[in-house]
């Protein structure tokens, strides 16, 4: 057992430091494995790193195998790495030998066929169903005739061609294109900032803004169409406030994009019909309802003429209208001079009856009358006042006699008015000396009862109170901060201090002589305390 554990026993083993063993097996697998195709499934992806990066794994129902795609590889991917999906990886595999691990990196990536990109397409398409952008309450109603059209399509390709022909056979009218890649990386993102910058622009602009948007592309394979897959792509769609047109692909040809438009086309063409309608139709239906409608109004003012002739024989005519009130005028106008020959015969007769009764003798008569009746009514008046002297007379002698004994009894009223007031006059002073001796013992008592309650008996114990900047108490130590002034007040005073950096017990030190406080002078009962009013 002593010769095992010996040193110096002889071996052929070479020995290795643990780096140097790691660096040969990197070195090892790198130069094995330095081109390889992994086919698994992406776990335990959580989208790029804040540094670029992307860290997840591949598997399958038996292994698994960390991979990294680094930053500059991650942006050149056609198609994202997404959690569950099955895709081919192409890269190198490599270890760490800081945790003696293995991994592979990732160079290139593509879904593992046909059947895992529509599992992709049907795993999203159920998330954006359950997020509600497919919901038909959400689509908008294309405008019957807009005056400006946005298309997203490839500037260079027979789709625009096809949209411009159609539309100018159909309706001219203002088309604004959007050029995008349809194909390829970064061409869902373009297509989504296409959407967002048509929605962007404002109504009135140097810009018009459209009245309806068109995202169009030509036929393709399902790699070829899965730009309009993207998530982006599906929310800008489903976001814009623009109504929009998706015309991706031929009719068989489903994307999600197709889901989250308001309309879907069969082809970029059939988009373009959608949009606008035709010119030389609508002229023939204007032409067809302008015809009708003045057939209508010709037939509609013979109707109101035939009417109104009707209505016109059912009068009758203007003599027959005329005759009774020509009747009934004739007849007045011949009773008219007769009524006046008679009316002045009448008057006439009245007047001869009323001046065969006027006489001078009967003025003479009617004088003489009025004038012994005038005489009467002077001796009656005379007599009235001769009657209203004497009694005014009377009564002013009788007011004499009372005036002259007015003096006498008024001053008998003021010696008795003298003695009432003065008698009054004691007994208000009485009554004032004693609410006033009730008011200053209420006062005392009260002044004792606020001097008991009062914090300042507390303060000449030795307490004292915090202050701070605006002369509210502090009671809190963690109600102060570091440099915070305060003001402290005593008994006898405020000092101004700042308070430190926190509270901490004492430590021990030389005693201090204490500063005794002079102890306030108790109030007299006879003086108010200090700070208190006074009502005497």
């Amino acid at each position: 057992m002593s010769n095992f554990f010996d040193n110096d026993s002889p071996t052929n083993l070479t020995e290795f430091s643990v780096s140097e063993l790691s660096g040969s097996i990197k070195r090892t697998i790198e130069t094995s494995f330095d081109h390889v195709r992994v086919r698994g499934e992406i776990s335990g992806y959580r989208g790029p790193h804040s540094s670029g990066h992307a860290y997840f794994s591949l598997k399958d129902d038996k292994a698994r195998i960390d991979a990294v795609i680094w930053k500059g590889s991650f942006s050149r991917l056609k198609y994202r790495p997404e959690e569950g999906m099955e895709v081919i990886a192409t890269g190198k595999v490599t270890t760490f030998p800081g945790s003696s691990k293995y991994q592979i990196v990732i160079e290139q990536m593509e879904p593992a066929g046909a059947g895992a990109l529509m599992a992709l397409i049907e795993e999203r398409k159920r998330r954006f169903t359950a997020e509600g952008l497919f919901d038909p309450a959400r689509k908008q109603l294309l405008p019957f005739l807009p005056k400006v059209i946005g298309v997203v399509t490839s500037p260079t390709g027979a789709v625009i061609r096809d949209i411009l022909h159609r539309i100018s056979d159909r309706f001219p009218v203002h088309v604004l294109v959007w050029p995008v890649k349809v194909q390829g990386e970064g061409s869902g993102d373009e297509v989504a900032n296409a959407i967002h910058g048509f929605n962007a622009l404002e109504r009135g602009g140097p810009i018009p803004r459209p009245d309806v948007l068109i995202v169009a592309r030509g036929g393709g394979s399902l790699e070829d169409l899965w730009s309009f897959n993207d998530e982006a792509v599906v929310r800008a769609a489903a976001a814009s406030a623009i109504p929009l047109i998706s015309a991706v692909g031929h009719e068989t040809d489903w994307t999600l994009i197709d889901y989250a438009a308001d309309v879907r086309a069969p082809t970029p063409t059939g988009a373009a019909e959608m949009a606008v309608p035709v010119k030389a139709d609508l002229e023939a239906q204007v032409a067809t309802l302008s015809a009708r409608l003045s057939g209508a109004m010709v037939r509609q003012m013979d109707n109101r003429r035939q009417n109104l002739r009707s209505l016109v024989r059912a009068l009758p005519s203007l003599d027959q209208l005329l005759a009774l009130p020509r009747r009934r005028f004739d007849e007045a106008a011949a009773g008219l001079g007769r009524s006046l020959e008679l009316n002045t015969m009448n008057k006439r007769r009245s007047f001869e009856r009323v001046a065969a009764k006027l006489s001078p003798e009967m003025l003479a008569r009617r004088l003489v009358e009025r004038k012994q009746k005038l005489s009467e009514s002077g001796v009656r008046a005379e007599r009235v006042i001769e009657r209203l002297i004497e009694r005014n007379k009377a009564r002013l002698g009788r007011f004499d006699a009372t005036l002259t004994a007015v003096p006498a009894r008024l001053t008998a009223m003021t010696e008795r008015s003298k003695d009432r007031l003065e008698s009054l006059g004691r007994r208000a002073d009485s009554a004032v000396m004693n609410d006033l001796r009730r008011a200053r013992q209420a006062l005392v008592a009260q002044d004792r009862v606020l001097q008991s309650l009062s914090y300042k008996n507390v303060l000449a114990r030795g307490y004292a109170v915090i202050r701070d900047e605006d002369d509210r108490p502090v009671s809190r130590a963690d109600g102060l901060t570091h440099g915070q002034t305060i003001a402290i007040e005593f008994a006898d005073g405020r000092v101004r201090a700042v308070a430190g950096e926190g509270v901490s017990p004492p430590e021990p030190s030389a005693p201090q002589p204490a500063r005794i406080a002079p102890a306030p002078k108790p109030p007299r009962k006879s003086e108010p305390p200090a700070g208190q009013g006074s009502l005497f």
